[in-house]
């Protein structure tokens, strides 16, 4: 018992540092198109958002029940050896995260989470230990139609701004109205976030505590859920600079009235994913929006190349962070059949430890040498993930300016009678 103990208390551990990388890692989602138009300061962007991802952690836990009563069989696994499979399991998304960060691309941390824990699970007991249909249902499925839901929504809000101010794209932007709107929307974009991101967290940790015999029902406990949204919040205020160049000018030329409606669109999606229990990937939710706001300037076009490599980055992320997950719990599942139960799991869950730590700091260090930070995150018109949209220069002239040439035409010809 005082080794599963001690394995537990490793698991939390290991879950906090996942939750303090999703924070840092999915700033972006929040606070890139507000710090790109401009709206916010960097530094003042990330602190509201620190603030507003802690109070949000507190306001819904069905993401959490989800992840701790729904998509893993408890009851196939081994008690003794399932926290070390979770922490495998922890291994693997943090390994993703931290390549992700350092590419500075915007993957989905959540899916990271998700990947592992079911690579190290099919390794750690079978295929049929994992609950395929609350997978498909709560995972799979909202991946697929969120993106696209956001960034229909956005298409159409940045269409409809853009139409009721009735601005020339050609002239200087003149939407500074829309700059106020974006620190609402980017807040309530935080707040969702807290809704939904920091819960994953509190669900693995309840989930640990479950197979031991500490907790018997699925909701978090208090404790649980004041130390996930504490972590994320911290690891927001950090900053993910990497992640909001490519986010604010990666992807398309902000201007207000689009970091309007994006956030609109990624705030409006995520807290009614949250509210139903599904795991969205808020990073993809905010990606598709930010692609749709894009959309909906006039004179834009995809460069569907580039949307291809972000979609790659997507769909690669679950498998990815499954193989990393599968082979830590390969290694603790062959050193408990060498050292027998306990002592082996013991053994595996601290070598990998050992192995993630030597990781993170390889990572961490290689940052340093082209560090991104609340200075010059802006200062890259086109991030390593490109440009998904295309805007002209001159973009066609809207049916206002037409019928102005046209008169304009008319009178000239009139005039020269």
């Amino acid at each position: 018992m005082e080794t599963a103990a001690l394995i537990v208390v490793l698991v939390i551990a290991l879950a906090l540092f996942f939750d303090f990388t999703n924070g840092f890692h999915d700033t972006a989602n929040a606070m890139a198109t507000p710090i790109a138009t401009g709206a916010l300061k960097p530094k003042v962007a990330v602190l509201l958002a620190a603030i507003l991802n802690l109070v949000g952690a507190f306001l819904s836990t069905e993401v959490a029940k989800t992840i701790s009563g729904g998509m893993i069989r408890e009851d196939q696994l081994s008690p003794s050896i399932f926290p070390a499979i979770i922490f495998a399991g922890l291994i693997g998304a943090i390994t993703w995260n931290m390549l992700t960060w350092l590419l500075g691309l915007p993957s989905s941390s959540s899916h990271a989470l998700f990947g592992g824990l079911i690579g190290a699970t099919i390794v750690g007991a079978s295929v049929s230990a994992i609950n395929v249909g609350v997978v498909l249902s709560k995972v799979v499925l909202p991946a697929l139609i969120a993106p696209l839901t956001a960034g229909i929504i956005a298409f159409a809000a940045t269409k409809i701004a853009y139409a009721v101010t009735r601005r020339y794209d050609n002239k200087p932007d003149g939407r500074d109205g829309f700059r106020w709107g974006q620190i609402f929307t980017s807040s309530l974009v935080a707040l969702a976030h807290g809704t939904n991101d920091a819960q994953k967290t509190m669900g693995v940790i309840t989930l640990a505590l479950i197979t031991v015999g500490w907790q018997t029902q699925s909701e978090p406990e208090l404790w649980v859920i004041f130390a996930c949204a504490f972590t994320i919040a911290l690891g927001t205020y950090m900053g993910g600079w990497r992640i909001i160049r490519t986010l604010g000018k990666g992807l398309t030329d902000v201007k207000p009235a689009q970091g309007f409606s994006a956030e609109a669109s990624t705030a409006s999606t995520i807290l009614a994913s949250s509210a139903l229990g599904f795991a969205l990937s808020t990073t993809q939710v905010a990606s598709g929006s930010v692609i749709g706001s894009g959309l909906g300037r006039r004179g834009s076009s995809v460069r569907w190349r580039t949307v291809g490599r972000i979609t790659v980055g997507w769909v690669l992320t679950l498998p990815a962070a499954g193989i990393v997950g599968a082979l830590a719990a390969l290694l603790i599942v062959g050193l408990e059949n060498l050292f027998g139960e306990g002592p082996g799991e013991l053994i595996g869950v601290i070598i990998g430890a050992v192995v993630a730590v030597a990781v993170v700091l390889a990572i961490f260090l290689r940052s340093r040498r082209n560090e991104v930070t609340a200075a010059n995150a802006m200062s890259s018109e086109v991030a390593d993930s490109g440009a998904a949209v295309d805007l002209t220069e001159e973009p066609p002239p809207t049916r206002r300016q037409q019928r102005v040439a046209q008169s304009a035409a008319a009178s000239d010809e009139e005039a020269t009678r």
